[in-house]
């Protein structure tokens, strides 16, 4: 048999009803269908994105509907406009520069070092528009202290010892809202191993409607720990219930402050890292604060007794915090209610009061200037560093009588030398030492 019988007999065997070779045939017309499709949608799309970048050019681009229906979201990007920088919004600052509209800021602190009595001392501040604790507020606010683990009635002793203290009004307390976790919760999120991470969406809702009744400008929310109950080291967890306040924060155009407790340091000063649980929620917040103890060395250089009743206020990372004749603190004074019966004494209520550090030139005179200026003297002789045995220091002290091997005394001196060199009492030159070596020294600037 030849070559083109077998070909053609090989062609009629049958696979099903049809034949092999009528079967290669519909295979191949597929092919050519997909191939000439695929072409076609291809050149489609190529077309489209030449038609976009060419109205992208012209400043025109349009929401076009692609393939399966969907269409781009504007706000994912949003081509920019040139605008006059003067038509922009300032930011809405509020309080300082750590409350501010539409954002969420945290406060972080060890437990007892008073920032349920600064909390509630600011939000007295905003709501009387009276400057309190060192800042003024812009003008009076409306504020909502939710403090989720005390009853109502003790957040009520700490306010009015607040207001006392400072003299307060009724009036001045007109726009001030409480509410207390015993009485009624805020639990915006749950965890479970089922479901994971669940908002409460009606409890979001009650919120936003709370702020919207009220007209709030400012929700405190003391402590963060109490408004969820989800893992505080699962990142992603912490994560959703911190956005789910900025969201709140920026739907509602209010500022919401998280209290929040930091973890042990074991006696180590807490930076704004060492806040409990999961970092989401400082990747969260527009501003952080960290409250610190004062130090015993910190104590002996003010002169402080109860140095406990003494608290620093850094702003972000504790070792980027200005030195403490720099910082701003505060400290718990007591306040007496005069609500004694027959069964008990009236209590007495830590209230948070601005503190200033002391100022090393209280005592300074200008002769005790010119003093010290005589001992300095013109000639390179006397050593910029502290560390050096020739310390010009030494003679600053001799001047003023103060005694260098007394802590405070030895600062005392470094922050006056500091603001002496500032203005101009005294200069820093550049001289050799015994060696030939480089080394700055400081000599008398403009006489006093």
């Amino acid at each position: 048999m030849s070559d083109e019988h077998e070909d053609t007999d090989s062609r009629k065997k049958t696979l099903g009803t049809k034949t092999l070779g009528e079967v290669a045939d519909e295979v191949q017309a597929a092919k050519d269908a997909w191939k000439a499709k695929a072409e076609a949608h291809i050149a489609e799309a190529a077309e489209r994105d030449r038609e976009a970048l060419q109205a992208i050019v012209k400043g025109e681009p349009k929401l076009e509907v692609i393939e399966g229906g969907v269409k781009p979201d504007e706000g994912m990007a949003r081509a920019f406009r040139w605008r006059d920088p003067a038509t922009i919004p300032p930011r809405r600052w509020i309080y300082g520069h750590h409350l501010i509209r539409r954002f969420m800021s945290a406060t972080i602190a060890p437990p007892g070092v008073g920032k349920s009595s600064l909390a509630i001392a600011e939000a007295l501040a905003m709501v009387s528009g009276k400057d309190l604790l060192g800042t003024s507020p812009r003008r009076r606010y409306r504020a909502w202290y939710w403090n989720g683990e005390d009853p109502l009635e003790e957040i009520e002793r700490r306010v009015m010892a607040t207001a006392v203290y400072y003299g307060l009004d009724p009036e001045d307390l007109d726009g001030l809202f409480l509410g207390s976790g015993r009485e009624a919760e805020i639990v915006i999120a749950t965890q479970s191993l089922r479901e994971g991470v669940t908002v409460a969406k009606p409890v979001v809702d009650k919120v936003r409607a709370t702020i919207l009744a009220n007209a709030i400008d400012v929700v405190i929310i003391d402590p963060f720990l109490t408004c969820h109950r989800v893992q505080e080291n699962d990142n992603g967890a912490i994560d959703r219930v911190a956005k789910t306040w900025a969201h709140i924060a920026e739907e509602r155009n209010v500022a919401v402050e998280l209290v929040h407790h930091s973890r042990k340091t074991y006696g180590a000063e807490v930076s704004v890292e060492d806040s409990r649980g999961a970092s989401a929620l400082l990747g969260a917040a527009r501003s952080a604060r960290v409250l610190n103890v004062m130090t015993k060395e910190e104590a002996e250089r003010a002169e402080v007794k109860h140095r406990r009743l003494h608290v620093r206020i850094d702003d972000g990372k504790a070792n980027l915090a200005p030195p403490p004749d720099g910082a701003t603190w505060f400290r718990l004074d007591g306040q007496d209610l005069g609500n004694a019966d027959d069964e008990e004494p009236s209590d007495n209520v830590g209230v948070a009061v601005s503190w200033t550090w002391p100022d090393a030139f209280s005592d300074i005179t200008t002769h005790d200037l010119s003093a010290a200026q005589r001992a300095v003297g013109e000639e390179v002789q006397w050593r910029e560093s502290p560390q050096s045995k020739e310390w010009v220091g030494i003679p600053i002290a001799e001047a003023l009588e103060l005694d260098l091997d007394l802590e405070r005394d030895r600062q005392k001196v470094r922050t006056i030398l500091r603001r002496w060199i500032e203005n101009g009492m005294f200069k820093v030159v550049e001289g050799r030492d015994r060696k030939g070596n480089i080394r700055k020294y400081v000599i008398v600037g403009e006489w006093a």
